[in-house]
């Protein structure tokens, strides 16, 4: 099952044998709006919601053992960001779901769509970011009365694939992937990079300027012009932006046709998060990237040198007005190890996942 096909899923309604109060009649995952016509299971706690914590106990972080049946299915909690993160809360959901929790929308726009859904607008209660926000769009949340809180949830491997026909590309350079990502040649080949390499056409594939993907990327593989504020080399280059839809460059990179012997034949080269990897691996390669394959031991010990931290945002003001935030993050932070390697990413480090447990803690008032 892909993990579109898992965002789908996470939003059929779930139908239960106990009474339930009227769910919201329409929940959305991944943009798309589902029909809930199901009840939804009416809290047996006499507790307020985010206040019926205490007497079931806390996990390794401190934090309450939510039970999502017991959370007030007439709030909604809205989510909306990176689609790096999009697959993770959607295993997430799933679980809280399967657990008789409510219905909760999640949006896959970007980690910039989902700073500027969550700051700017003030539409939303979660953002989800593979990047740390930036001071404009902090600013832009405190103009909203929002103190941006951060919650580390795991870590990512950014991801460069190849094709299985791919017979040279298997490992390359920063140096390498920088000069291939600046081409602006239509003719380029792989010569190009390394006169090494046999000199078939290369093809290019990126998300687009509002995902985390391509603004870490463009940190770790061009720092000074990152840190100078310079535009991206790959906006400018003959790559295909693809956007948010991490299947174009599957299925471009997977179909390019790279045949040895035969240099007429596209090479294809993109990148992404470990997860859509790992859910294609059967059609691509990763990159070693200055010989180093992506792995959680490489992840761990920081020797692969794109690997990422994964967050979510929500901000005190939120949660003092919905309660069920904190809950759901509660529920996240106790459950996402569990999740997080079937998903295909690795688990953050303890003390940042400690830290995330206090800071939500602090501002639900555990």
């Amino acid at each position: 099952m892909s993990l579109r096909s898992m965002a789908a899923l996470a939003a059929l309604p779930l139908l239960l044998v106990a009474c339930r109060a009227p769910a919201p009649p329409t929940t959305t995952v991944g943009g798309q709006a589902i029909d809930t016509t199901a009840d939804t299971v009416a809290s047996t706690s006499t507790e307020p919601p985010g206040e019926q914590t205490d007497s079931v106990g806390t996990s390794q972080w401190g934090l309450p053992l939510i039970d999502p049946i017991d959370v007030d299915p007439s709030v909604d909690v809205s989510i909306a960001g990176s689609s790096t993160v999009f697959p993770l809360s959607t295993a997430i959901l799933t679980r809280w779901i399967d657990e008789g929790g409510p219905e909760y929308s999640i949006d896959s726009i970007g980690s910039g769509g989902g700073f500027d859904r969550f700051c700017s607008e003030a539409a939303t209660d979660i953002a989800n970011a593979s990047r740390p926000i930036d001071e404009e769009e902090v600013a832009a949340c405190e103009g909203n009365g929002r103190t941006p809180l951060e919650i580390r949830v795991g870590s990512d491997a950014l991801s460069l694939v190849i094709s299985p026909g791919n017979y040279f590309a298997q490992e390359l350079t920063l140096e390498e992937v920088a000069t291939a990502f600046s081409l602006t040649d239509p003719k380029a080949t792989w010569a190009d990079l390394n006169p090494d390499f046999p000199a078939h056409p290369i093809q290019l594939f990126s998300p687009g300027a509002d995902s985390g993907t391509f603004d870490y990327f463009f940190e770790v593989v061009w720092p000074d012009l990152y840190e100078a504020g310079e535009a991206s080399p790959i906006l400018s280059s003959i790559a295909e932006i693809v956007g948010e839809d991490d299947n174009l460059t599957v299925t471009g990179v997977a179909e390019d046709g790279c045949t040895e012997g035969d240099l007429t034949t596209t090479c294809a080269v993109g990148y992404f998060g470990y997860a859509y990897y790992q859910e294609n691996a059967d059609r691509l390669r990763t990159v070693a990237v200055e010989g180093v394959q992506p792995s959680a031991e490489s992840v761990d010990d920081g020797t692969y040198p794109i690997s990422r931290p994964l967050f979510m945002y929500t901000a005190p003001s939120v949660i003092e007005e919905k309660p069920q935030v904190a809950e759901f993050i509660a529920y996240y932070l106790n459950n996402v190890n569990d999740a997080i390697s079937d998903v295909g990413y690795f688990p953050a480090p303890d003390d940042a996942l400690q830290g995330a447990a206090d800071a939500i803690a602090e501002a639900a008032g555990w």
